[in-house]
């Protein structure tokens, strides 16, 4: 049988990854004693007054077509704290709705890169990101975060990655899998480049909510950049949302309208209910995202400290987010190596962080997204085990 060449582009290279996770799960829905820390789905339930809203809105008849870039009053709501977080000037009309920050990162892939292209990304990078750059012809060019200095960027290295073909920059702040937020210098200096070799900036922030510790700065925020910069978000892991698919993009209007031409073939709208109940979430459901958030630092806490008394090990205190990366190779292993005797020696899962790119290379991904009970034991079976190598 006969494929278009896109299949082959949006392979990737890191799905292999994924087995071990895989594995863990099966074996988990199975009923066998792991803990599966390979994944970064929240362990929270939807909070009950957005169920209730969605229910609510389901049986008020909100189950018919809606318009393709999404319910005005939510696009609204999305523009207004978008505008008092960063100061950029947008309203609904820069905002389109599309089923989870994913499909907004491929929608802007599609509409901004062509064969021949360049799109540079910072690594570590999601695993999603290089099929979702490769689709549409163009070539991934990987801007390596240095592990030794903290995974922080180097203003050298981006800076000589830009070519004539580059057409726009890519990166997650904060981070999946590192935790790490870009800061104030490093956000204007990517700024500065965009506007002096006419580039796009795709920032994605879905973790802008689970910041712990500083301010958390945002590529809209710099001068000039409403006609380079593009906003990601979702409600996945704020809101406890992941499987609603509820996410958007911000963007000046003449990329909204091309990414509504495209989503009028992909997506053709979203479930009214599950906008209304993303818009509930957006105005009234704050405290709990600060509750999510504050849970998630105690957590962090006590794995970072739970690693770092444990010999061979090497944890990276994360700025954000629901992970903690862990140099492993002290223990005389590699992070694959790692990540498979741990899981078969004690049923804990984690992820070998060379899914997120080579930089990441002997580090593994551990996640916060399970009760205190379980990562305490997760720890003391990854204490037990380490001291057996």
């Amino acid at each position: 049988m006969r494929f278009s060449t896109l299949t082959e582009r949006v392979k990737g290279e890191a799905a292999d990854a994924w087995d071990l996770h895989y594995l863990a799960n099966q074996a988990k829905q199975r009923g066998e004693d792991v803990i599966v820390l390979s994944v970064g789905d929240p362990d929270f339930a939807t909070p009950e007054p957005v169920v209730e809203k969605a229910l609510q809105a389901m049986r008020e008849g909100d189950t018919h077509y809606t318009s393709i870039s999404g319910h005005e009053s939510l696009r609204e709501i999305i523009a207004e704290r978008h505008q008092a977080r960063t100061g950029q000037l947008v309203d609904a009309h820069n905002v389109i709705t599309t089923s989870g920050a994913q499909n907004a990162l491929f929608a802007c892939a599609m509409c901004l890169l062509e064969a021949g292209d360049e799109a540079i990304v910072l690594q570590p990078m999601y695993v999603t990101y290089e099929a979702t750059i490769q689709a549409p012809g163009a070539k991934l060019v990987p801007v390596v975060l240095d592990a030794d200095k903290g995974f922080r960027l180097d203003r050298e290295v981006l800076e000589a990655a830009i070519t004539t073909a580059t057409r726009a920059i890519f990166y997650a702040s904060p981070s999946n899998p590192t935790g790490i937020a870009l800061n104030r210098q490093e956000l204007e200096f990517i700024a500065e480049l965009a506007r002096r070799h006419d580039l796009w900036v795709v920032a994605d922030e879905v973790y802008t909510d689970f910041v712990f510790d500083g301010e958390m700065h945002h590529m809209a925020s710099q001068p000039a950049m409403y006609e380079h910069s593009i906003t990601l978000g979702s409600m996945s892991k704020s809101y406890a949302m992941s499987g609603w698919r509820l996410g958007w993009a911000i963007a000046p209007t003449e990329m909204i309208d091309n990414m509504e031409k495209l989503a009028l073939c992909m997506l053709f709208g979203l479930p009214g209910f599950v906008q209304q109940a993303s818009e509930h979430a957006l105005r009234y459901c704050e405290a709990d995202v600060v509750r999510m958030r504050d849970i998630y630092r105690r957590r962090r806490d006590l794995l970072f400290d739970a690693f770092a008394a444990m010999p061979g090990l090497q944890p990276l205190l994360p700025d954000a987010g629901m992970f903690v990366m862990v140099n492993v190779l002290g223990t005389g292993l590699s992070s694959n190596e790692f990540a498979s005797e741990l899981y078969h020696a004690t049923g804990v899962s984690v992820l070998d962080a060379t899914a997120f790119g080579a930089s990441a290379a002997g580090y593994v991904r551990v996640s916060c997204t399970v009760s205190d009970a379980e990562l305490a034991e997760a720890c003391n079976r990854i204490g037990r085990f380490v001291g057996s190598l």
